[in-house]
């Protein structure tokens, strides 16, 4: 088996290195508890949250900690965890009720899949899911971690397939929802290449045996956008926009879980 190399986060890790985030009683290096002396957003100078959080904790592995920790104390085994961005994250606030009988957010606003895949063993593979659902690659085509390379989302993403397999859980991939623009990046014109990540994930879920799940066609116009009424912000899904998604996720779980 081959795990590609997330060169984009190191990449990234080194250029905010030279950002002062860093204050003078702040912890470093290998510690029991990273999570335990993470500032909060009111306790870092203005301006430079974001630095401090890429510099103390890419993948964000603080955030869902405690909830992980709660379910392995009581013995509660996902059927489903959905690893995600935004989209995800905002999916189980919109409708709460989807994410019952087994079905874990594991979402995070503004990631992309190299953060993800950092996170992929303590929010994924420590919680021993039957499957996984894998939504990822908007944050990538924005540049939120920087520039990336085709290729290098390719195979975050197919390191995520490939960690859950060997650990024998489930595989369901899910298209890049539809978006032509993004209102955080107005300069990049994104459509174009979320089709073609899109056939990738497509060609890849099918060579292996992954389940895939076609948001896309179900969200876009004919001219790679949302349809109307679907997102308010041309990427982001309304109620509406899960509404139509989730018959499909429902769909490929059942495919991938049969016996539940």
């Amino acid at each position: 088996m081959t795990f590609r190399w997330i060169s984009p986060a190191l990449s990234f890790l080194l250029c905010i290195a030279v950002v002062p985030s860093h204050a003078q009683d702040d912890v470093a290096g290998v510690v029991t508890d990273p999570c335990a002396t993470q500032k909060t957003p009111d306790q870092v100078p203005a301006g430079q949250w974001m630095a401090y959080i890429l510099s103390h904790d890419f993948g964000k592995l603080c955030q869902y900690r405690a909830q992980n920790a709660e379910l392995l104390r009581a013995g509660n085994a996902p059927r489903v965890v959905f690893m995600g961005d935004s989209i995800t994250e905002f999916w189980g606030k919109q409708n709460p009720a989807f994410f019952t009988n087994g079905y874990v957010d594991r979402g995070i606003s503004g990631q992309t899949t190299s953060q993800m895949l950092l996170r992929f063993r303590q929010d994924v593979i420590d919680l021993h899911p039957q499957a996984v659902h894998i939504l990822a690659g908007t944050n990538d085509v924005a540049g939120n971690t920087g520039p990336v390379t085709l290729e290098q989302v390719e195979g975050n993403i197919a390191s995520m397939a490939e960690l859950a397999k060997a650990n024998g859980i489930r595989v369901i991939l899910g298209s890049i929802p539809p978006a032509a623009h993004f209102p955080w990046r107005p300069e990049i014109h994104p459509v174009d290449t979320i089709r073609t990540l899109n056939a990738w994930i497509k060609t890849y879920a099918a060579r292996n045996g992954f389940a895939y799940v076609d948001y896309y066609d179900a969200l876009a116009t004919a001219q790679g956008g949302m349809k109307q009424g679907l997102a308010d912000d041309g990427v982001h899904p309304t109620k509406q926009g899960y509404a139509a998604m989730e018959p499909l996720a429902r769909a490929a779980i059942q495919a991938a879980t049969p016996s539940k």
